[in-house]
């Protein structure tokens, strides 16, 4: 099993999650999250006084899936979330040692 970490626009988030679902991801955690990349936060006019946004807002996607699912659930992400401008995003692929259902006991591939 492997965990795939996202991070990408907000905007994005509802076309990353119909590709996922069109492709048999099953489910997904979401949370709103802060952060710089290369683009290093951005400076901002609010009532006529400039300031330094110093964390741009993402999503952050945390997806489980069987490892030979892994690579199309990359190129998924990379395909739906792209905008070919700075902050775009990161994906992270992981090691997944063990996964438990609570509500079952199912374990592993069968708790996904």
């Amino acid at each position: 099993m492997k965990l795939i970490i996202a991070a990408i626009k907000p905007f994005k988030l509802e076309e990353v999650r119909e590709a996922l679902t069109a492709i048999g991801v099953r489910g997904m955690m979401v949370t709103e999250i802060k952060g710089f990349g290369s683009q290093s936060g951005h400076t901002e006019i609010y009532r006529g006084a400039e300031y330094a946004v110093n964390f741009v807002p993402k999503v952050k996607l945390e997806i489980v899936v069987p490892a030979q699912l892994a690579d199309e659930v990359v190129e998924t992400i990379l395909k739906s979330a792209k905008t070919d401008k700075i902050g775009d995003g990161k994906i992270f692929v992981l090691d997944v040692a063990q996964a438990v259902r609570v509500r079952t006991g199912e374990t592993n591939d069968d708790a996904l």
